[in-house]
């Protein structure tokens, strides 16, 4: 079954296509990371075994995870490490609004 991966690409392409910033491109991929991470955790935290079954189903840990169902090898390490480079710039962004804001 694609269907994790079809949705994530396109989804991908529609924030490519609809906003055309590069920027919009790293949020959106935090974001459905963050998302991922936030439903993992409650999944493995949660008392109702039946939402927690769905969840474990139906929707992956991360977007690593995503990634690494239909890759490996070589080709999983470089996307792992462009994933890795997109964090890091989402983390760029991030610190830069704070800094701009001067609540540090």
């Amino acid at each position: 079954m694609y269907i994790d991966l079809v949705v994530l690409v396109v989804l991908i392409l529609i924030v490519i296509i609809y906003f055309r910033r590069f920027s919009s491109f790293v949020y959106f991929i935090a974001i459905v990371d963050i998302f991922l991470r936030i439903l993992s955790f409650i999944k493995n935290n949660i008392s109702f075994s039946d939402i927690a079954a769905v969840i474990d189903k139906y929707l992956p840990d991360n977007i690593l995870d995503i990634i690494g169902n239909y890759t490996n090898g070589l080709l999983y390490t470089i996307i792992a490490w462009v994933y890795i480079v997109i964090m890091i710039i989402f983390w760029g962004y991030i610190t830069k609004f704070f800094v701009k804001k001067k609540k540090i």
